[in-house]
């Protein structure tokens, strides 16, 4: 099953493995006399145990590179094996994420199958030329007042919530959850849900709000929860 998972998310091609850490230093693993290696390229990095973790290279030049590890460092040693991808962090795209529930590295966490796909995309896109952009002219109604009276939305565009401990900032999201439509059209939009930190406790009340009112049909959560690692 990580087998897959790994394939899923980093391909089937394997570049370049490498033996031996110079140093580490927390979550980031200091690697000399290294070559061919891009940045924002994955890796695999197995500890001597045969433990593995997924990591990032965020630093690359004169035959070293600095790696992000996802998860702490606790079994790593010098002689771990790191085995860079070839590719950045890619995830599989299909009709079949709607309804689903995924971690900060886009691995199934409600017990449904993996996502297979043949269409894999990078998740850093390419630059967006404004002037080729569709104009956004889609009003999204969410039902909030001073939302769709002051800071509309319009279809595709995101919305940050800013809040502070003790606020219903909860229930706020599930409400614009359960009502966001576009206005005067019987019209299928997909809504993506990401939230960092969450206790298990929030996560559990956004998950039954979204199956309870049917949204979860037409949604894509993605959830770090607070005992994960934040890096995802």
């Amino acid at each position: 099953m990580r087998e897959k998972i790994m394939e899923s998310i980093l391909g089937k091609d394997h570049g370049l493995i490498h033996r031996g850490l110079e140093e580490i230093r927390g979550s980031l693993l200091m690697v000399d006399n290294v070559e061919n290696v891009g940045y924002d390229e994955m890796v695999i990095v197995r500890a001597p145990d045969g433990a593995e973790r997924m990591g990032r290279v965020l630093e690359v030049g004169r035959g070293k590179a600095v790696i992000q590890i996802f998860g702490g460092e606790m079994g790593l040693q010098a002689d771990s094996a790191i085995n860079y991808t070839g590719s950045a962090f890619k995830i599989p795209l299909s009709n079949e994420i709607l309804g689903r529930i995924f971690n900060g590295v886009f691995q199934p966490i409600d017990e449904g199958p993996q996502i297979i796909s043949s269409e894999i995309e990078d998740i850093n896109g390419s630059p967006i030329n404004p002037k080729a952009r569709t104009y956004p002219n889609n009003f999204i109604q969410t039902g909030i007042s001073a939302i769709d009276g002051m800071l509309s939305l319009v279809r595709g565009q995101k919305l940050p919530i800013f809040s502070e401990s003790g606020l219903p900032h909860n229930r706020l999201i599930a409400q614009i959850s359960r009502q966001a439509s576009v206005l005067g059209a019987k019209e299928e939009f997909a809504l993506v849900f990401s939230a960092m930190g969450l206790r298990h406790d929030e996560a559990e009340y956004f998950i039954n709000e979204f199956r309870n009112s049917g949204a979860l049909e037409r949604s894509i959560i993605i959830l770090n929860l607070a005992d994960d690692p934040a890096i995802e």
